[in-house]
């Protein structure tokens, strides 16, 4: 190989074939993927939080059934009540507007005098 073309072209291939191997010797494709345990602890928080999360909307799903069915038990107390305060405030303005209707006559006196004896 006298040629120094030739050998340009071996060394240039050489080069790229080590780079090429070094790449693959340093991605090892070949080892096992080794397990984190920081993220086998995140994965099992994770279900833990998912748990509870699930059981916390539960409780509080029921907990606003709960409000909303005495919220309007309380709504329609409150609206009985209002309805027989307007009753009785009928029957009470009956009773005040009857002797308002009678004739009422104003008498005005003249001022008083008072005579002294001794």
């Amino acid at each position: 190989m006298t040629s120094h073309v030739g050998r340009l072209y071996a060394l240039a291939l050489g080069l790229v074939v080590f780079f090429v191997a070094w790449a693959v010797v340093a991605a090892h494709p070949w080892g096992t993927p080794a397990v984190d345990q920081r993220r086998q602890l995140l994965v099992a928080r994770e279900a833990q939080l998912r748990h509870e999360a699930r059981l916390v909307n539960r409780i509080v799903t029921e907990r606003w059934t709960a409000y909303h069915k005495a919220l309007h038990a309380r709504q329609a107390e409150i609206a009985a009540a209002k309805a027989r305060a307007a009753r009785q405030a009928a029957v009470a303005a009956s009773y005040v507007a009857a002797p308002a209707a009678s004739s009422v006559r104003v008498v005005t006196l003249p001022p008083l005098t008072i005579t002294r004896t001794s």
